[in-house]
């Protein structure tokens, strides 16, 4: 095993997050009132908060939106009508162990488990990695899967977390989808730009760019306070080879406001990324007190629209099972 101090910086990061609830609550100084519920949900989906996300919570403030996406609550352990495992139909959509197809010209690779932070509302958080090949040895078949799909024009990497890979895996994967030729586009959903910022390398770069595919990131933010200086700088440096999209999911406590959703907006195109999506709550068991009411939800894009130009307000939208595409709200 390589010596630590060999290690990439982002790979020291995601070695050093915070995994255990009570070290959370002590770090920020936070009500040791919380840690027997914080226990209780992580064990059913656990903890996992990086240096540089940990950085810009707010000690001693139990109601921080970055915290609140982050710290396991007892609320998760409740059970609620119309919250359940698989919210998208993720499992449905399998083609073959790591790969999803959903809609026409577009399949998703399962490229790895892992995350950099564990998000709590995440609709993935009971899915099955290990049954559905979301793993290096299943990610042969699922590309040799995808070339036979000559409709499918882009491939999505998501997870997990693609660039959780290290970069020989990365640089491996991209290497057996180049030479797929119906495929034009590839694009990669990550929050490891925003969690672990030091992801992004020279050495990411060169693979993102070596590639005959159009590459798109489509990085995850919901709060302008997780956009800081070094976020800000990776982000410009992955746009001189991807364009750039952010999606969003709109949490109750955390970005259900107008002047939070304007700050983000503005925050991210500052740093050359476009919004793109605003996701309604997929319904995963553990994240009903998330949602935010659909009345409400309107309200917001109202305020959105009269105050910001149209290429800065994201689509509100919804992921409904086996529907042939996200579905807009209102």
């Amino acid at each position: 095993m390589a010596d630590s101090c060999q290690m990439p910086a982002w790979r020291r990061a995601l070695a050093a997050a915070v995994t255990d609830p009570a070290e959370l609550l002590a770090r920020l100084d936070l009500p040791a009132g919380l840690l027997p519920g914080a226990r209780a949900a992580a064990r059913r989906f656990g903890l996992r908060v990086p240096p540089a996300y940990l950085a810009r919570i707010r000690p001693g403030d139990p109601a921080d939106p970055l915290l609140r996406q982050v710290l396991p609550l007892g609320e998760e352990c409740r059970e609620v009508a119309g919250f359940g495992a698989d919210p998208v139909g993720d499992l449905d959509a399998a083609q073959a162990p790591g790969l999803l197809v959903k809609y026409e010209g577009r399949a998703l690779l399962l490229t790895s488990p892992a995350c950099a932070l564990h998000c709590r509302y995440c609709f993935r958080r009971e899915f099955p990695y290990a049954a559905q090949g979301a793993g290096r040895a299943a990610r042969g078949a699922a590309v040799a899967a995808l070339a036979g799909l000559p409709g499918v024009r882009e491939v999505i990497l998501s997870g997990g977390d693609p660039l959780s890979l290290d970069d020989t895996a990365l640089a491996g994967l991209v290497e057996a989808l180049d030479p797929v030729p119906h495929l034009t586009t590839l694009r990669l959903h990550t929050r490891l730009p925003v969690a672990v910022p030091e992801r992004v390398t020279p050495e990411l770069l060169e693979i993102l760019s070596g590639s005959r595919l159009r590459c798109v990131v489509v990085i995850h933010c919901n709060h302008p306070r997780e956009i800081d200086a070094e976020v800000r700088a990776a982000l410009e440096a992955l746009g001189t080879v991807a364009t750039l999209l952010n999606q969003s999911v709109l949490l109750a406590g955390v970005n259900d406001g107008v002047d939070v959703l304007e700050g983000l907006s503005l925050d991210l195109f500052a740093a050359g990324v476009l919004p793109y999506y605003l996701h309604a709550l997929d319904r995963v068991r553990g994240a009903a007190h998330f949602e935010v009411p659909r009345e409400r939800a309107l309200i917001l894009m109202e305020g959105l629209r009269a105050r910001l130009p149209g290429y800065l307000v994201p689509r509100l939208v919804e992921e409904i099972a086996a529907a042939r595409s996200k579905a807009p709200v209102g």
